[in-house]
């Protein structure tokens, strides 16, 4: 078969659960025979190749607007599309699903397959017209979509019970990675193994980061806390952060990291700690457990149903827990070592694309076949 994915920012991935699924969906995809066609937005990669002569990159132009890049580079990705022979479009995220409609009026006999990631509308840095048109693109997708994949639970009761649909569940997955020792990090912010506490996402406000920092200057401990990712349109909070742990040496922001940085931070951390009010399933979780992270997440469903019994929680927005589930984990090494195991076994069990990724081609021939 030969698919096009479209909606994302575009691969290689530079950060984001999105581009960093798509990604890896394209390249397993690739791994076992099929053709992949993904569209970039030329102001986030200009990249046009990828080491897999199986998939081809389009870089198309887009907005540099937060209201309008996502939405504008979907619909020139759809008109290019009608120029294209492809067996399956496959749309990512709410906001391009607003335009499924297009894609059944220009290619009405291309199926559609949808992945609903997550809720966006609950974002906060969305304004009440963007929220609007959020939940309108949910609803299209879903209703106009020939096959609709979940990647969470929670969100396959929602669907399902909103549209009176039947949805695929297939989880957010990883690859097994490759381990780094501290090399880059050592010499660029002193950061050694199990010297430091870490959380790794995009620096938006639903992601709790102002929590873990307030609790963590309320520890006594010799441990650095580093926070790694950058702004997405999101200025005003980054600079409150930053407010926050001002004087605090001892919390580091790295900005966004990728490559053998980002490997040698995953690699090396004592606890990865994901303190967002809302998620539809992280991949920056299942990246930490591949790289065998004890994990301490927020209590939220999309998150506790991840580790399970192979990470520790804390009541999603309170500080006084979440500072007081840290210093047990640092305190007691030896349980926090057993974890690391244990979160690396629950990736292994559930979270592989090697597992995964004939659900989804099952997924495709189930729409072309309707």
């Amino acid at each position: 078969m030969k698919i096009a994915i479209i909606g994302q920012k575009g691969i290689p991935s530079k950060g984001g659960g999105v581009e960093k699924h798509v990604e890896d969906l394209a390249l397993s995809l690739a791994k076992n025979g099929q053709e992949v066609l993904v569209y970039n937005r030329k102001n986030y990669n200009k990249n046009k190749s990828i080491n897999n002569t199986q998939i081809e990159i389009i870089s198309l132009p887009s907005l540099n607007n937060k209201y309008l890049d996502a939405i504008g580079h979907t619909f020139i990705s759809i008109f290019h599309l009608t120029f294209k022979k492809v067996d399956i479009i496959h749309v990512h995220s709410i906001g391009p699903g607003f335009l499924v409609w297009l894609i059944k009026l220009l290619n009405p006999k291309t199926p559609v397959v949808f992945t609903f990631h997550c809720q966006d509308y609950y974002h906060q840095k969305w304004n009440s017209f963007a929220r609007w048109f959020l939940k309108t693109g949910e609803k299209i997708a879903n209703k106009l979509a020939d096959e609709v994949i979940v990647i969470s639970k929670p969100l396959k009761i929602y669907a399902e019970n909103k549209y009176k649909k039947q949805v695929n569940y297939i989880p957010n997955c990883v690859n097994l990675p490759e381990k780094k020792e501290a090399n880059i990090i050592k010499e660029k912010w002193s950061l050694e193994k199990n010297s430091y506490i870490t959380t790794i996402s995009r620096l938006v406000k639903h992601k709790g980061i102002h929590y873990l920092i307030k609790a963590f200057k309320q520890l006594e401990t010799n441990k650095k806390l580093v926070i790694v990712g950058g702004s997405s349109y999101t200025n005003d909070y980054v600079n409150h952060l930053h407010e926050l742990a001002a004087g605090q040496d001892n919390i580091i922001f790295t900005g966004s990291l990728s490559g053998d940085a980002l490997k040698e931070i995953f690699s090396n951390a004592l606890i990865f700690v994901q303190p967002s009010e809302e998620e539809g399933l992280s991949i920056g979780l299942l990246e930490a457990m591949s790289y065998q992270n004890a994990c301490l997440v927020s209590d939220i469903e999309a998150n506790a149903q991840v580790v399970s019994d192979a990470g520790k929680t804390f009541t999603s927005k309170s500080v006084e827990d979440l500072k007081h589930k840290l210093k047990l984990m640092i305190d007691n090494s030896e349980e926090t070592e057993n974890l690391k195991e244990k979160a690396y076994q629950r990736i292994k069990d559930s979270f592989l694309w090697d597992k995964n990724i004939e659900k989804i081609i099952k997924v495709y021939l189930k729409a072309k076949n309707k």
